[in-house]
């Protein structure tokens, strides 16, 4: 790839978030996003972020699941992650399934259909 194709990297500057995570260090973590300015302080005419983090086992290995929860406060979203992280795993669950539905449906059988009879 020469220099010409390489794309330009670069952050933007009023989207900048300080980040703090909590963990139980057993079912997941919570990311605080604090949003900051170029010099590091503190935005406040933008809304304080929270994010969900656990993971789904399956057979493939850990499956992440992300998820932002509307609250307000690092408490408030502490008692509401098993909420918002299992309707996030139902979600994440339906679209397996429905890709797993749309792979199936794409598999060409040979021989499959045509007609012949099978031995």
């Amino acid at each position: 790839m020469t220099e010409k194709e390489l794309p330009e990297i670069n952050m933007e500057e009023d989207n900048l978030y300080e980040q703090t995570t909590y963990t139980d260090r057993k079912m997941g973590s919570i990311l605080k996003l604090i949003p900051i300015n170029k010099d590091g302080s503190r935005d406040d005419s933008r809304k304080i972020i929270f994010i969900g983090q656990t993971q789904l086992l399956t057979p493939a290995g850990a499956l992440p699941i992300n998820f932002q929860m509307p609250e307000n406060s690092l408490e408030s979203s502490v008692d509401q992650f098993g909420e918002y992280a299992s309707k996030a795993l139902e979600e994440a669950m339906k679209k397996l399934e429905d890709m797993r539905k749309e792979s199936e449906s794409s598999i060409i059988v040979p021989n499959a259909g045509d007609g012949q009879p099978r031995n």
